[in-house]
């Protein structure tokens, strides 16, 4: 699904291609990236709560704090949740943003808004009106000549997307879900990494002919879902799509980079034998085989009992929000620990950066809607957390600070351009350059938001 920014030439018929160069709305070219840095962008599609992870309020009413309690990290004054006790030793790796906002509080519409920069017109959209951070960097690299594409992700994210740069820069993903761009939120967790089980495309046949029948289809598929929002020119791409993914999936090195077989039984052990700790030892794989960017989500199967969603949106009528926590977030605290550490000690935490967050936190008030009176949060962009780790950043740290409920930012305030254009300065980008839209009209990658200067 999507197309390979990579730039990979399957045959002499591309070798035209490989070789452009990419101008910006003005006929500028493009500056190269700086080489030397990656993300992985862990997606809790749904909206985490900042007041149950990484900034709670022990001292508010019962009806705002909930049942779980702070624990001290190793960085002084520095506090996140007792569900966490592998990342609270090592606190002194990542650092806490407490104070972005933004105005969206629908699902599409705030996934639109904090990875792209820009509010939509549209309430629910499956697929973004401008294009998401992973879109603009590989449209940046378009024809860099790599035998891995730049930009991976294991599924389309309700309210992402390439928007008008068009397929090509869409991240390419092995075995998709077209649920997940639909606003569903009980789809079943979509693999990053190889299951074994023959599904995706991540397999050549003896003959080297690529079956790549599945995928096409899942392009069809997109392309009806995008059409009545707005042309992608998805299926204008196809045929180079297919070269290209075909020139990806017959190199040795993309196939050894998804194949968790590689590992020693130690480190499969240590990320866990769970879906997190898969997906987030594939996306160390990935960057370290040359990736530039990967974005996982980060759904969870719960118990029946606890919930019937598998995002992070526990609303009452949807989950037991904290029964839900007590299920997956002891899992993060072992996968993101896991990488953690890979990071550091394999000499990647000056380029890579990891980062966990969704497109807004929680209401702090506590509401319980469901029949069975069972608690849940709502949504909530005037407040949220993210989590930081390496890509060379000043780590053990806490930037910005929110109310005594947690319902808006009171320190170092900061729209969520603002990590957008952190991360865009770290591979070296000028936000203020500007890309046609399908109307032709020059559109700057952001409008607002200046990089945060704690990261640098």
């Amino acid at each position: 699904m999507g197309a390979l920014c990579s730039g990979v030439r399957p045959g002499d018929d591309l070798l035209a291609a490989a070789t452009k160069t990419v101008h910006d709305a003005e006929g500028q070219p493009l500056p190269e990236l700086n080489d030397d840095f990656s993300v992985i962008l862990f997606w809790a599609n749904g909206g985490p709560s900042h007041l149950d992870l990484f900034d709670m309020k022990p001292e508010a009413p019962a009806e705002y704090r909930g049942p779980f309690r702070p624990v001290q990290t190793n960085i002084n004054g520095m506090e996140i949740c007792e569900l966490m006790p592998r990342l609270s030793r090592m606190a002194d790796k990542f650092t806490l943003l407490r104070s972005l906002h933004h105005e969206r509080a629908e699902h599409s519409g705030g996934t639109n808004r904090f990875l792209t920069g820009y509010s939509s017109v549209a309430k629910n959209l499956p697929r973004s009106e401008y294009p998401d951070m992973g879109s603009v960097l590989a449209k940046h690299a378009e024809y860099s000549e790599t035998p891995l594409p730049f930009y991976v992700a294991n599924t389309p994210s309700y309210g992402a997307g390439a928007a008008y740069l068009g397929a090509s820069c869409e991240a390419y993903m092995p075995s998709p879900n077209l649920e997940t761009a639909s606003g569903a939120n009980q789809y079943e967790p979509v693999p990053i990494y190889q299951t074994g089980d023959g599904i995706g495309d991540l397999s050549i046949s003896q003959g080297g002919v690529v079956d790549l029948s599945r995928r096409r289809q899942v392009l069809q598929q997109l392309d009806l879902l995008s059409r009545d929002i707005d042309s992608t020119k998805m299926m204008s791409s196809m045929d180079v799509f297919q070269q290209r993914a075909a020139a990806m999936l017959s190199s040795t090195k993309a196939k050894t980079a998804f194949d968790l077989t590689q590992e020693k039984q130690t480190t499969l052990e240590r990320y866990g034998d769970t879906h997190w700790g898969k997906s987030l030892l594939t996306c160390r794989r990935l960057v370290e085989a040359g990736v530039r960017f990967v974005q996982c989500q980060a759904t969870f199967r719960l118990r029946p009992e606890t919930g019937r969603t598998s995002t992070w949106d526990d609303h009452s009528v949807n989950a037991h929000i904290f029964k839900s926590y007590e299920e997956k977030v002891p899992v993060l605290d072992q996968a993101v620990s896991a990488l953690i550490e890979d990071l550091y000690s394999r000499g990647l935490d000056r380029r890579v950066l990891f980062i966990f967050c969704g497109e807004f936190g929680r209401t702090p008030l506590i509401r319980n809607q469901d029949a069975s009176g069972r608690p849940g949060r709502d949504h909530w962009p005037q407040a949220m957390s993210v989590f930081l780790s390496g890509g060379g950043i000043p780590t053990g740290q806490v930037i910005g600070a929110t109310d005594k409920r947690a319902e808006r930012p009171v320190e170092r305030i900061m729209n969520s351009n603002c990590l957008l254009a952190s991360v865009y300065k770290k591979f070296g980008v000028d936000p203020h350059r500007a890309f046609l839209n399908n109307a032709g009209r020059p559109v700057p990658i952001l409008t607002e938001g200046e990089p945060i200067s704690e990261l640098f």
